[in-house]
């Protein structure tokens, strides 16, 4: 067992209106000046990829239509490229990961190797953290820019224990929704649950409820249909590479998209009232049938 710091869960989070002037807390290329506070504004980062699954980039503000409720809205806020990020990589160190043959599927323990490879693919301005998945969820590399000693951490991770992997969920969305900039999740896992409290609806509600996008990776013999939905409520990805070769391309490629992705901002049409709870659903669309869009699915009002 590595030693590490045991994640305590946090209260539950919602997303995503507030002042709009901390909407850029560090602006990247294209910002068009700055924003007054006490405007309720909703922030969505959305990934565009064209049919081989690599980074659109380049597009402008009026390439997307932004609808909530099936309303349009009037983006008032686009940007594209380098905001802050932070990124927990979560990763499945239980007895079900320790090594075997598994037709031809990557060793599970790859799992440290992949994590080394994303963490390296980084930039140096990134924070990311390394969260222990076995019998403990733990964090055994804090938030910070170290990415030596955090790829240190994940080359010591060996197997122990078993697999709580939808309470793991939910400690590491909540370890790292207090973060500044984008706020990521990347899990890599065989999907397998084992004694977790929480059930995978629990899961999939924190993580909508949140400002985290979760990237799962499935590393076995079959992926949970709950990895698939979980990337498409955050407005993450989810992946089941292959083979050992496919999963480090996917690591590479996890970095990448994050990397490039769109800012859009805009203040809802629909009167915000205060202390009054919805859930509003959001639909990004860009305007050409060449890509795929993917953002968040909606937002918590309160």
């Amino acid at each position: 067992m590595s030693s590490g710091i045991p994640i305590r869960p946090s209260m539950r989070r919602h997303c995503t209106t507030f002042a709009l002037a901390a909407l850029f807390m560090a602006p990247g290329p294209g910002v068009e000046g700055q924003f007054s506070s006490g405007v309720n504004v909703v922030e969505v980062y959305a990934a565009v990829t064209d049919a081989q699954g690599n980074p659109v980039t380049g597009l402008h503000r009026d390439d997307f239509t932004v609808l909530e409720d099936n309303r349009p809205q009037v983006v008032s806020a686009f940007s594209e490229g380098d905001f802050p990020l932070s990124v927990a990589l979560a990763i499945d160190r239980s007895f079900s990961m320790a090594p075997r043959r598994s037709g031809g599927r990557p060793q599970v323990m790859s799992a440290p190797n992949a994590g080394g490879t994303f963490l390296a693919e980084l930039r140096p301005q990134d924070e990311s953290m390394v969260v222990g998945i076995g019998s403990e969820i733990e964090v055994v590399a804090p938030l910070s820019k170290d990415r030596a000693a955090q790829i240190r951490a994940v080359q010591a991770l060996t197997p122990w224990g078993t697999t709580g992997l939808y309470d793991a969920i939910i400690q590491s969305v909540d370890a790292i929704q207090s973060a500044k900039g984008r706020r990521a999740l990347v899990l890599l896992s065989d999907g397998s649950d084992r004694y977790s409290k929480a059930s995978a609806a629990d899961a999939l509600d924190r993580a909508r409820q949140s400002d985290v996008m979760v990237y799962p990776v499935t590393i076995g013999q079959t992926a949970p249909s709950m990895f698939a939905e979980l990337a498409a409520v955050t407005g993450g990805r989810s992946f089941h590479p292959r083979d050992a070769k496919e999963l480090d391309t996917t690591m590479r490629t996890i970095a990448s998209e994050l990397r490039h992705q769109y800012l859009i901002g805009y203040t809802p049409s629909r009167r915000i009232v205060r202390g009054e709870e919805q859930w509003r659903v959001i639909t990004v669309r860009v305007n050409r049938a060449d890509v795929r869009v993917r953002a968040r699915d909606g937002y918590t009002t309160r």
